[in-house]
């Protein structure tokens, strides 16, 4: 590899890790402020549906815009845009404390839409950087950028809670998404494709990424079955808040030390998952994945202690992210590179509706019958649902790359 590649993949995986590292810190910092100021797990899961549902109805647009501009200079543009958000709600909590948990959860509905074209724009760059073997080995390094976001996050809005106050870290990470944003002016601009001259050949191209995606199987059948695992994880991330404070009754440093745990976790499978890619193939490493994250989210029903919780929370994350190999690398190859935003817009829409909805049931739901027996109850539907639904999905995949074209299926315009 020359040294101009390289030095872009470096910046590629420090942008990545710096936008997630200013995810982490508001991922830490907003529930935190929402559950102090009002002391209602309802409130949290409706925070949690509100901030998610935005960015739903961005997603297919947001792939159109990644096909469109190549990834770098979108990532850029946006990330660069999250930082003024930011400074904008650290100005109002200063200046209208009562304004608090309004402008909370109005600039998680903003920052929502704008997470998609991020999220479209590392799409977009993979293919760019990386092919043949060397695809599976990014897509981990961008999986475990996201581990080791979820150490350093927390760490840092915990040194910056304690020096300058829970509002503050809002201006914390907002300085860090503008540094994300500068490590991404260098990479390769990619082709440019000519914007639609009109609404209507705007539609077409949005119905053109549904069209494809349906007729493409294994993506299709991978969209659902993420649907089901994310539906899971969002009753449990959007009440974690409130497990850990309430139920378990932990300090506000045990909510950041749970997720630098997950976080260490993945700094481990920075250096294992290359190692286990030269043993095993992905699909090993989907089924194993997929396993552990079913069992840990069993347990995390019935979890008595914050002790026996945080384990299984970080077991949990640990097997997704560890099935996120599998999901991340084989969707890539059956998509047409010029078609990726334009389907993967529709394919995240799916995968990610399920968190608001587990936001909603956490805040309907969840309230009377526990957030924990709601886990408990999601987490066995899942396992039943995934013991069929997993096998038919890899061996449509494996159906598809072994095709004797030797092309994509089901994704010609």
């Amino acid at each position: 590899m020359s040294q101009a590649p390289r030095l872009h993949r470096s910046l590629f995986a420090i942008g990545v890790l710096l936008g997630l590292m200013a995810e982490q810190v508001v991922m830490f910092a907003v529930p935190l402020l929402i559950f102090q100021d009002t002391k209602e797990v309802s409130t949290l899961g409706f925070a949690f549906a509100l901030e998610w549902l935005p960015g739903l109805i961005a997603y297919p647009f947001a792939g159109l815009m990644a096909d469109r501009d190549g990834g770098a200079r979108l990532f850029s543009m946006v990330t660069g845009t999250r930082a003024a958000v930011l400074g904008v709600v650290v100005a109002v909590c200063l200046m209208q404390p009562d304004w608090t948990t309004a402008a909370l959860m109005t600039s998680g509905a903003v920052l929502s839409v704008l997470v998609a074209p991020t999220r479209m724009s590392v799409e977009k760059m993979v293919p760019q950087l990386a092919d043949g073997e060397r695809m599976a080995r990014t897509q981990a390094l961008v999986q475990n950028m996201e581990l080791l976001a979820m150490a350093l996050g927390p760490a840092l809005a915990m040194l910056a809670a304690m020096l300058l106050g829970k509002v503050w870290l809002l201006a914390v990470a907002a300085s860090v998404f503008a540094v994300a944003a500068a490590c991404w002016l260098p990479l390769p601009r990619g082709e440019r494709q000519p914007s639609p001259a009109s609404a209507q050949a705007t539609l077409m191209e949005l119905g053109l990424g549904w069209k494809l995606l349906v007729s493409n199987r294994p993506v299709l059948l991978l969209a659902i079955l993420n649907f089901a695992i994310n539906l899971v994880f969002a009753t449990v991330l959007s009440a974690n808040a409130a497990l850990v404070t309430g139920v378990f009754k932990a300090p506000d440093s045990s909510f950041a030390l749970l997720n630098t745990c997950v976080g260490i976790i993945g700094l481990i499978n920075l250096m294992i998952i290359p190692l286990l890619l030269k043993r095993f193939d992905v699909h090993f490493l989907g089924v194993f994945g997929f396993t552990l994250l079913c069992a840990a989210m069993l347990l995390i029903g019935v979890a008595g202690s914050f002790a026996f919780y945080g384990v299984l929370f970080v077991a949990a994350l640990t097997g997704d992210a560890i099935y996120n190999v599998f999901n991340r690398t084989q969707r890539v190859k059956v998509i047409q590179k010029e078609h990726l935003g334009k389907v993967m817009g529709p394919f995240y829409l799916l995968n990610l509706l399920s968190y608001p909805i587990g936001g909603l049931l956490v805040g309907s739901v969840g309230a009377s019958f526990g957030p924990q027996r709601l886990v408990a109850v999601l987490a066995a539907l899942l396992s039943l649902f995934g013991a069929v639904f997993l096998p038919l999905t890899m061996r449509s995949f494996r159906r598809s790359l072994t095709a004797p074209e030797g092309g994509p299926v089901g994704v010609q315009a």
